[in-house]
């Protein structure tokens, strides 16, 4: 058997948004896949390998979607530097698989025009033939390949069998020993474009043939789900399904995690003698990973309704609907579902602005999605309005309590999308691109596809956000922990802390806004994550109560020693300050760069103390 064929090939899987082409790459490679980013870029990178029924090995690299190699998004960069050989440490693929969606083939051949100017072997893989034939749409397949000089070869990508015959036209054109061609490809101008589109009609026309009355089934759904009215409240209906699975189906894995990491922190502490090494254990590492692996129900909820809706065809839809809404501050269409994920949890929110394709778009949408009211700021609001707001009714009905709380979350939404607006205008200047998609045609969903898209981004988010998070964790701990309280001393030990120490040293700066040293010591562990807050001030406050009656111990505690002014700041503080560092670590890994968790860092927190400022000084001008 000679080198060329025991060499792995190198298989390039390229198509349009919504192909079918990611449904195709799962059904070849099966579980044996991994997914990372390119080096440099967020553009995520899957690759997998299968073997053919020749026995030959296979290295798929599914490339993301895009309608051109001209590159003008992150993703089609990737894609056209990929194939081209450009990108760096890449090795360039041997062959070419485009994948086309048989139902609707004009923008797939505009792209097959550019890659044969790639100097590759090609071929064209029709993915939802079956649903192409059972509307009534005849290919010509023979006539196609001629055409195009090229195998083309119908695949069913949900089916068990429906890519045997692909498998079975990879060995031979692997057999073919076909070597790439030196590439001529070019940015195509103006001209070119029509003419590839003229063309694309022309061989559409020759070789597929669709019935004299199209398939109506979408277009009868769309004229429900896209209508004006009726479209917007069954949107507003699924994001509420989306938002209460989200917020509260993962409630009950959530508590069973946190338990867990609880249980086995109380087991370290019980077994190992008091001392550095078991809070480090215990109170640093345990806690550290428990505070990451606590939001991954809510991670693989959001994912399985995302790429659930995604392979629906519905997603493009929501995404039309909510770009008028989101479009007047400078946001996408596609903006609206990762904000309204952050309501439960800013992490998977900015892990969702995957879909957003537009580069600008996306930061602005990562920049705003922790202005959302998280769950991790409800114990903060709990305890500050249970303390300071009467728990009586407004006009005889409204429950004044949740009025308040209502109004925290109202701040969140309105902030982001003014801090949206100043990103569009003085941050990244220029004209909006327009909202261009092309709307599917709805397809089932292939369920083997979907629970291995979820299990993907779980695996992702756990990879990309322990590490750096955790490392965090330990530093606060490490922060709170060291040097410790001396013998005989009566006082907390986080007050002989570094960041007791640095609470001290930030009182002076937190007095215009009405914090004491204590809620200063208590925002430096809070920066972990907000809840710890209320736990770092039970320990400021020597509150040794647990569960239920420490927080009505810690509340009556406040309540005697706070203002009311005092209280109000807290809260304003909390509806713009960052205080948690896992949603700083998913910005650095979403960016490749630390420059925006920087930027969201200094702008949230400058947010934060001139809200509380206005707050407190107005509460205390008006007697407060």
């Amino acid at each position: 058997m000679t080198d060329t064929l025991v060499r792995d090939l190198r298989l390039a899987l390229v198509g349009n948004p919504n192909c079918g082409k990611t449904a195709l790459f799962n059904a070849l490679t099966g579980s044996h896949q991994k997914v990372a980013n390119y080096p440099g870029v967020t553009v995520e990178r899957k690759e997998g390998v299968f073997t053919t029924p020749g026995g030959r090995r296979v290295v798929a690299i599914d490339l993301p979607g895009t309608y051109s190699l001209r590159g003008r998004s992150p993703d089609e960069a990737v894609t056209r530097d990929a194939i081209l050989g450009k990108l760096e440490g890449e090795q360039r693929p041997d062959m070419i698989l485009c994948v086309a969606d048989a139902t609707n083939l004009r923008l797939m051949l505009r792209l097959v025009f550019e890659l044969k100017c790639a100097g590759l072997p090609l071929m064209l893989a029709l993915n939802m033939f079956d649903i192409a034939e059972h509307r009534g749409v005849r290919i010509d397949v023979e006539g196609l390949s001629r055409e195009l000089g090229m195998p083309v070869v119908p695949a069913v990508a949900v089916t068990r069998d429906g890519s045997a015959a692909l498998l079975r036209k990879i060995d031979e054109m692997a057999a073919m020993e076909r070597h790439a061609r030196a590439s001529v490809w070019h940015e195509p101008v103006a001209d070119e474009v029509r003419g590839a589109h003229h063309e694309a009609d022309r061989i559409i026309a020759q070789y597929v043939t669709t019935p004299a009355e199209p398939d109506s089934v979408t277009r009868r759904i769309d004229r429900v789900l896209l209508h004006p009215v009726a479209g917007v409240v069954i949107l507003l209906a699924v994001l509420f399904l989306i938002f209460q699975a989200v917020f509260s189906w993962a409630a009950p894995a959530m508590d069973a995690i946190k338990a867990g990491f609880d249980f086995l922190a109380t087991t370290i502490k019980t077994v190992l003698p008091e001392g550095m090494l078991s809070s480090l254990l215990a109170d640093g590492i345990v806690a550290g990973v428990g505070s990451v692996l606590v939001f991954l129900p809510q991670i693989l909820i959001l994912f399985f309704f995302i790429i659930l809706l995604e392979d629906f065809g519905y997603m493009a839809r929501a995404a039309f609907l909510m770009d008028r809404v989101v479009g007047g501050v400078g946001l996408h269409g596609r903006s609206f579902i990762p904000l309204l994920s952050s309501f439960a949890c800013a992490i998977p929110g900015i892990m969702a602005t995957r879909v957003i394709e537009n580069r600008r778009q996306r930061l602005a949408t990562i920049m705003i999605a922790p202005l959302m009211t998280c769950s991790a700021r409800i114990p903060v609001y709990t305890l500050i309005i249970a303390a300071f707001v009467p728990d009586e009714r407004v006009a005889g009905f409204v429950n004044l309590q949740g009025l308040v709380m209502f109004g925290l979350y109202g701040a969140g939404i309105v902030s982001a999308f003014a801090v949206a607006w100043v990103f569009r205008h003085f941050v990244w200047k220029g004209q909006s691109e327009p909202f261009i998609m092309e709307l599917p045609d709805y397809k089932r969903p292939g369920v083997r596809s979907v629970l291995m898209g979820v299990l993907q981004r779980g695996v992702v988010f756990l990879r990309r956000a322990g590490t750096i998070i955790l490392s965090m964790m330990i530093l606060i701990w490490f922060l709170s922990s060291v040097p410790g309280a001396p013998e005989g001393a009566t006082e907390p030990a986080i007050n002989y802390s570094f960041a007791g120490m640095i609470g001290h040293a930030l009182q002076p700066l937190l007095a215009p806004v009405g914090f004491n040293w204590q809620i200063a010591v208590a925002l430096i562990p809070g920066l972990a994550a907000r809840e710890v807050a209320v736990g770092a001030l039970a320990t400021v406050y020597a509150v040794s109560a647990q569960g239920e009656a420490a927080r009505e111990a810690l509340g009556a505690t406040i309540a005697g020693q706070w203002s009311l002014a005092t209280a109000l700041a807290l809260l304003a503080w909390y509806v713009f300050a960052p205080q948690c560092a896992s949603t700083l670590g998913v910005v650095k890994r979403e960016t490749n760069s630390w420059k925006w968790p920087i930027v969201m860092f200094i702008y949230m927190m400058t947010l934060a103390y001139l809200a509380a400022f206005a707050v407190y000084q107005a509460a205390r001008a008006l007697g407060g």
